[in-house]
Order: structure tokens, then sequence, then C-alpha cells
């Protein structure tokens, strides 16, 4: 009986310890925003019209939110704007690999599309890990399309898919509402290229209202 109430007690203990210990601030993210948000380090997607990649990092003492990076401090990290993208990209496929995406099906048990969401902002910054579209391979196939209208989610389809076109109108509200909206295009992923813009949902590009 005694044992186990010391046991009981290393593992409170333990667990109370793991509480205390501070989640890593992530300093290696690349935010996808509007064109007219954009700055000196923004990258322009291919084919994009309406969207950067901005560096960013989550903000002190805010886990889950977003800021860019000033200028002058991006400077200190003595990375270039590419540099920073392919570290970004690694650090997307390790946010990856703990999550799970919500599966949406229609009446019929088919699957319709995946989402990952959350009060998070870092779920839009998804679109740049590598190994995104080999996760949904087997599901959807070697193309996957993917919407972002806000910071909070990202959206994956099969190529093509008649549910995307469904959900457009949608995906065009979430996007002019949103104060931090992400993307009003739609991005055709494959694995071993870079994100490619292939089409808007929102029409012309967004005016920033922050």
């Amino acid at each position: 009986m005694l044992r186990r109430v010391v046991i009981a007690s290393l593992i409170l203990a333990t667990l109370s310890v793991a509480e205390d210990v501070p989640k890593k601030r992530e300093t290696l993210l690349l935010l996808p925003e509007p064109f007219a948000l954009r700055n000196s380090l923004s990258i322009v997607p291919a084919g994009a019209r309406q969207t950067v990649l901005t560096p960013a990092r989550e903000k002190a003492g805010q886990p889950g939110s977003i800021e860019p990076y000033p200028a002058e401090e991006f400077a200190t990290l003595g990375l270039s704007a590419e540099t920073f993208a392919k570290r970004a990209a690694a650090a997307a496929d390790k946010r990856l690999a703990v999550l799970k995406p919500d599966i949406i099906r229609d009446e019929q048990g088919r699957v319709l599309y995946a989402v990952y969401r959350g009060e998070s902002e870092h779920f839009a910054s998804l679109l740049v890990a590598p190994s995104l579209p080999k996760l949904f391979e087997a599901m959807f196939g070697k193309e996957l399309w993917v919407a972002l209208p806000d910071r909070h989610a990202l959206y994956i389809f099969p190529a093509q898919s008649a549910a995307m076109e469904e959900f457009t109108q949608d995906l065009a509200i979430r996007y002019a509402e949103e104060p931090f909206a992400a993307s009003g295009e739609i991005f055709s992923l494959k694995t071993g290229e870079e994100p490619r813009v292939i089409a808007s949902f929102a029409g012309e590009p967004r005016e920033d209202r922050r």
C-alpha cells in the first residue's frame, strides 16, 4: 500500500514538472498572408498573385500567436530568406508529424476532404511541410489541392475535387471576414515540389483591414 502511494506521488510530481516546463517558442515559421502585407523578406510562391510567405515567429509569451520578423531582428539570425524558408519547411514537418487532421465524409461515408484546424495561428504554415503530399497520397492521390483562407485552418482536397468547387464560396467568405486572413488562392502540392498556386477563390486581391 505504501509503495503504491509513493509511486502515485512520483507520477504526480513528474506530471507537475512536465507542466511547468515551458513549450519552446516557434521561431521558424513561414506565414502565408495577403500580398498587401508583404515586406522585404516575403517570398512569392510559384504562380501566386495574391499571396506571400513571410518569415515569422511565435509571439513571446503568446503561444499560438504569430508575428512577422522585423527586418532588423531577422538580420541578427544571419540567414537569407531562402535559407530560412528551408529551415521553416523542416520545422513545419515536425509540427505536422504530431497533428491529426479531421477527415470529412459525405453521407455515404466517402472522404471529401481533410482539415487541420484549431485556435493556434500555426495551421496555415503547414502548407510548406514537404511530407504533406506523401501523407495523403493513399487517400487523395499524388496531387493535393490545398486552401488556407485564414491562419487557423488548412483544407486538403484531392486534385480536381468537386467538393472543393462546392466549398469555394465558404472559403471566400472566411478569407474576406477573418482579420488574420492567409490566402485567397488554391495551391497544388506534389511530393518533391514547391507549393504552386493554380487558382483563386477570392477574386481580386484583398485590401488589408487590420
